[in-house]
């Protein structure tokens, strides 16, 4: 079947995608646009995920470093969706006028380590060729060492790669992701694809529906 929300039709179903859209459910309520897109390989998006748990089970950048580092490579980027995403997510670990800031490009209201990474992940996405030994200087200035400056660049790649598959298949955000994201974080969001006005669909075949809930940001467990 096609989706309106991606270029691609749904995958056939299968043990592994029926697993990917339950997930989804349990911790959103809907089946997100992407995990559609993803799941004509559920065995990809499964190795990405358990990739990115990896890079971050013992690195020493905080939940809200990451958070500050996603929403700026987002906006960088120019994708929509995980701007919405996580930029929700920071809202959560801040405030919303903070991550509304980040995803303008604003780093007044974050620490010296924050600042560093939100810069850090705007000159990786605009121009990866252009870093200097003075850039990741000011990295460790502000308190990162070797490790978790790599672990920083990683994380800022895997998210460029996450965010060019879903932009060029066509992915657009969830309308309930939209819905719920904070005023501030919505208005910064003016770049990308954009959400759908929701419409009633039946649940993915497959799958049994619930009533929406999960966190913003939560999307597709990335």
């Amino acid at each position: 079947m096609n989706h309106p929300d991606a270029f691609l039709a749904d995958p056939p179903q299968s043990p592994a995608v029926t697993a990917a859209y339950e997930a989804d459910l349990a911790s959103d309520g809907y089946v997100n646009n992407l995990t559609r897109v993803w799941s004509w390989r559920p065995d990809v998006l499964a190795s990405f995920q358990a990739l990115r748990a990896d890079l971050l089970a013992d690195s020493g950048l905080s939940s809200r470093e990451v958070a500050v580092m996603v929403a700026a490579t987002a906006a960088a980027r120019g994708d929509a969706y995980c701007a919405l995403a996580w930029g929700s997510r920071l809202a959560e670990l801040s405030d919303e006028a903070t991550a509304a800031g980040v995803l303008r490009g604003v780093d007044g209201d974050l620490s010296e380590r924050e600042a560093a990474l939100a810069g850090w992940s705007r000159q990786v996405v605009g121009d990866p060729n252009a870093t200097t030994g003075a850039h990741v200087e000011r990295l460790r200035d502000a308190g990162l060492d070797d490790q978790e400056i790599f672990e920083a660049t990683a994380l800022i790649a895997f998210r460029l790669a996450f965010s060019t598959v879903n932009d060029a298949l066509g992915a657009r955000p969830d309308p309930q992701l939209a819905e719920k994201a904070p005023r501030l974080v919505r208005e910064a969001v003016t770049y990308g694809r954009q959400a759908q006005p929701r419409t009633p669909t039946a649940a993915a075949p497959g799958t049994r529906a619930r009533s929406p809930g999960g966190s913003p940001g939560s999307a597709g467990g990335m």
